[in-house]
């Protein structure tokens, strides 16, 4: 998904710091950080933290995207803020923050029948699909950040 924005506007993510490759740039007319930890990813808050700090960045001012078993493959939603739910990057970045208030881009990769490591970890099948659901998940970034959360929400929390 970041490197799908990353591409559009021409963001060069390649600066290391805070534990993440890093790439600065425009997005409609704000200034953006796209950051994508390093860390495992049951630890990505202290990435995120790392960041948020040197950079003197608010939690509100984040968006963070993630893949969320309980939600159906290609489901794309946004929300202002909110529990980590079952995953435990999402249980990071709070504790480390100390917050909640920060939005999220939550991308649905399903339930597997058997093993949620191997599930989540492993490869898709359709590639397409997967595609087309990053895609839709970096439209709603983009949306974020030039119309707002409120418009996100309208336009990407309906049924893919």
């Amino acid at each position: 998904m970041l490197s799908i924005l990353a591409q559009r506007y021409g963001i060069s993510v390649r600066m290391h710091a805070y534990r993440a490759v890093v790439g600065k740039g425009m997005i409609g007319d704000k200034k953006v950080l796209l950051v994508m930890p390093q860390t495992y990813m049951n630890n990505s808050g202290e990435s995120v933290k790392e960041m948020a700090q040197a950079l003197r960045v608010k939690a509100e001012q984040l968006i963070l995207v993630y893949d969320d078993v309980d939600l159906k493959v290609g489901t794309v939603r946004v929300k202002p803020r909110g529990s980590a739910g079952t995953h435990n990057g999402m249980k990071s970045v709070i504790y480390h923050l100390q917050t909640d208030e920060f939005v999220r881009v939550r991308v649905g990769i399903g339930k597997p029948e058997g093993d949620i490591i191997d599930h989540v970890l492993g490869e898709y099948t359709d590639k397409q699909a997967a595609f087309d659901t990053l895609t839709r998940a970096a439209d709603a970034v983009e949306t974020i950040i030039k119309d707002g959360v409120i418009e996100a929400q309208n336009c990407f929390n309906a049924a893919p």
